[in-house]
């Protein structure tokens, strides 16, 4: 009897997930909810469950929390983030706590019973089976990687199990278009330089659409040659110079992401044959699903492969509004949704749309709306109890 606990304060989120799922199919027998990380932890101490979904950001006890606790007792379960796509600073708790995959929102079902088969047969059996292991190596290694360029971790000689000895390496940093899955693209580099015994490929855990190239000296040209003929999607990639041991990889992927933030990048295989519309119905998406998050032109220029100046003048013609101002909407669309319920706090309310200064909220929602966050619940009290809708 195995059991799973999904845990989010979204009733809609939980209900998908677990509408998701394949339960019985992977041996789930019983299914638990929590609307937050304290309903949670009573329930992981009363159930015991194996398996473990949780969101990231939620009020009162987040996945962050709920994470530490479980590392703090030694639990044996498995969790599993669901979380956005910019959760940069909170997936940093997630890889330092061990925890077993994540998933990004919006959630995809075969992504979601891959996750959820993987975990089933890690728990059962403790990870001796031999695809799991390698599963399990493969995000150890792209969590120490990622740990390492982001300064949470010192120890760089660590990461010579997963490269061959040189007298010295080249890093290059390789940016994937936001709408194709690099995942296999990045396996595939992987496998062919380990096989070559020419370096290694690490998948970014901070950023799926990025990806830390580290080959020995003086081979990159002939890695980039085979990128060029065994990849058929776009690739951005920028190089930095030589370094003499790993120990220099945080201050040369510093330089690299520098460079690919001004644009000073080589490309293989132009977007030019990709309908700018529909790429545009692309960007307006994402910001329809991570408006919540830190957008800016300069980061979607980044992901969709397209200049600050066309996104800003096309998104104006595409959706009637500059994008600052479109994110307000939307924002503030579901800040009135939030202060309807009336079950989180104006604070909390603030800070999951992303403003980390509730008077500066205050002072948007009042100047949108015409009327603060305060009033408008108020108000909207008042005409309930009146019966008006």
């Amino acid at each position: 009897m195995v059991k799973a606990l999904i845990v989010d304060d979204e009733f809609n989120v939980r209900d998908v997930i677990r509408h998701l799922g394949q339960w019985e199919t992977y041996g789930i027998t019983i299914l638990l909810e929590a609307k937050n990380g304290h309903v949670a932890k009573s329930l992981i101490e009363k159930e015991r469950p194996e398996i473990i979904f949780t969101d990231v950001k939620m009020p009162g006890m987040g996945g962050i929390e709920l994470i530490e606790w479980l590392d703090s007792i030694s639990y044996p379960g498995k969790v599993i983030f669901i979380t956005g796509y910019n959760d940069y600073s909170y997936m940093r708790k997630a890889i330092q706590h061990s925890s077993f995959d994540y998933l990004l929102k919006p959630i995809e079902y075969e992504a979601f019973n891959h996750t959820l088969e993987k975990s089933v047969q890690a728990w059962k059996d403790d990870f001796e089976h031999a695809e799991v292991l390698e599963d399990v190596k493969k995000l150890r290694r792209n969590q120490l990687a990622t740990a390492i360029c982001l300064g949470d971790r010192s120890d760089s000689i660590s990461l010579a199990e997963f490269l061959p000895e040189s007298e010295g390496y080249k890093l290059t940093l390789l940016s994937f278009y936001q709408m194709h899955n690099p995942d296999l693209y990045i396996q595939k580099l992987s496998d062919e330089l380990t096989d070559r015994k020419l370096g290694n490929a690490f998948s970014l855990q901070t950023d799926l659409n990025l990806c830390l190239v580290i080959t020995i000296r003086n081979q990159w040209l002939s890695v980039e040659e085979w990128i060029s003929q065994e990849f058929d999607i776009p690739v951005r990639l920028v190089t930095e110079e030589q370094v003499e041991t790993l120990s220099d990889i945080r201050t040369s992927f510093q330089a690299l992401q520098k460079k690919l933030e001004e644009q000073n990048f080589r490309s293989i295989h132009r977007l030019d044959e990709i309908d700018a519309a529909r790429r545009m119905e692309d960007i307006v998406s994402y910001v329809d699903m991570y408006y919540m998050e830190d957008l800016s032109l300069e980061k979607l220029s980044n992901v969709f492969f397209l200049s600050r100046e066309h996104i800003s003048r096309k998104y104006k013609q595409e959706t009637g509004m500059t994008l600052s101002k479109y994110i307000t909407e939307l924002r503030i669309s579901q800040a009135k949704s939030w202060l309807k319920q009336k079950d989180k706090s104006i604070y909390s309310i603030s800070t999951m749309l992303g403003y980390q200064d509730e008077i500066y909220f205050s002072k948007l929602f009042k100047k949108v709306v015409g009327m603060t966050p305060f009033e408008f619940r108020n108000k909207n009290d008042h005409h309930e109890s009146k019966g008006v809708t």
